[in-house]
This record gives structure tokens, C-alpha cells and sequence, in this order.
């Protein structure tokens, strides 16, 4: 296996844990909490899933030839909050993120060497792919952190359970001696 196969197995991985974390608080989630905003300058979930999905979409169509900021795309639109419903909320979650893996899962060693263009500025396929790594995974950040404060205690953790560290680590070490 070549490095580039090695990398861009690695950015799958961590993209879809990325989008599981995600996808595990929005399951978490009452349609109204999807809208809720601490005041009106904050962004709520389904804005934030909006957002995100437009990036997404706009980024990882025709990934390799043409600019990522399609003139197609309404950066400002995504940041009003115009999904209706929770299903709503999921399908775009969906469709961004395949348009997203459909791109990646399409790139090969040699695209991993060219360059792409965002918003008229030269980036190597790798820097773009870390650049939307950054900016995917602060915004998932961002919904689980809502949705943690909106859940209290009815939340439900999507990593090690507080004061059970110890434990997991020697079920994981247990586990990779097998």
C-alpha cells in the first residue's frame, strides 16, 4: 500500500467518525431543539447543518477542476435557519456528506499531488482535504456541544462515560493483544 492509499484511507476514516459524532447527537434530538439558538446572533443546528452541507456541496463538486466557491452556492442563505422540519435537517445533513465521500472515495494517488482552487487561491489536494477536516470538525463540535447543553442529563455520551477512562483502556489493550 502506497502512502497516498494509506493517507486517504486515514481521511475516510476520521471523516466518518467525524460525521458519526454527528450523526449520534442529531439521533439524540427533538425537532424544535434543531432551531434553538442561545440568542440572535448564534447559529442553531439545522444552520449549522445547513451551512456545512453547502460547503460541502459546493467544495466537493468537481473537486479537481473547478473552484470550490461555486457561483452556484448561497454562503450568506445557509445562515438563515429555513429547514422546517427534522427530517428536513437530516436529508441535507445526508446529501453533503455524500457529496463529500463520493469525491474522496474518487481520488487516487496521483490527484493526492495536484492542486485545486477555492475562492481563486491555489491549495494542494491535501491541504484542501485538511482545510475541510479543520472546518468539518469544528462545526460537528459545535453541534454536539449544543445539543450537550440542550440534552443535560437525558444526554447521552458518544465517547468514554466519565470515570470509566481506566476501564476502557485496559478492555482496549486487552483487546489489541488478542
Amino acid at each position: 500500500m502506497t502512502v497516498a492509499q494509506m493517507y486517504l484511507n486515514a481521511v475516510q476514516k476520521r471523516f466518518r467518525s467525524v460525521k458519526e459524532l454527528g450523526d449520534k447527537t442529531l439521533d439524540q434530538l427533538e425537532e424544535a431543539q434543531l432551531h434553538w439558538t442561545y440568542n440572535e446572533d448564534s447559529n442553531s443546528i439545522a444552520v449549522i447543518v445547513k451551512h456545512v452541507s453547502g460547503n460541502m456541496i459546493s467544495r466537493w463538486t468537481d473537486f479537481l477542476t473547478t473552484d470550490g466557491e461555486k457561483v452556484t452556492r448561497n454562503r450568506d442563505g445557509e445562515f438563515t435557519d429555513s429547514l422546517q422540519t427534522k427530517e428536513d435537517v437530516m436529508t441535507v445533513w445526508e446529501e453533503g456528506w455524500q457529496v463529500f465521500f463520493d469525491a474522496l472515495q474518487g481520488l487516487t494517488d496521483t490527484d493526492l499531488q495536484g492542486f485545486v482552487t477555492i475562492r481563486g487561491e491555489q491549495h494542494s489536494v491535501i491541504d484542501a482535504i485538511e482545510r475541510q477536516m479543520s472546518h468539518y470538525s469544528q462545526h460537528v463540535g459545535q453541534i454536539v456541544y449544543i445539543a450537550k447543553q440542550l440534552k443535560g442529563s437525558k444526554w447521552q455520551t458518544l465517547s468514554i462515560p466519565k470515570g470509566q477512562s481506566q476501564a476502557f483502556t485496559e478492555s482496549m489493550v486487552k483487546k489489541h493483544r488478542q
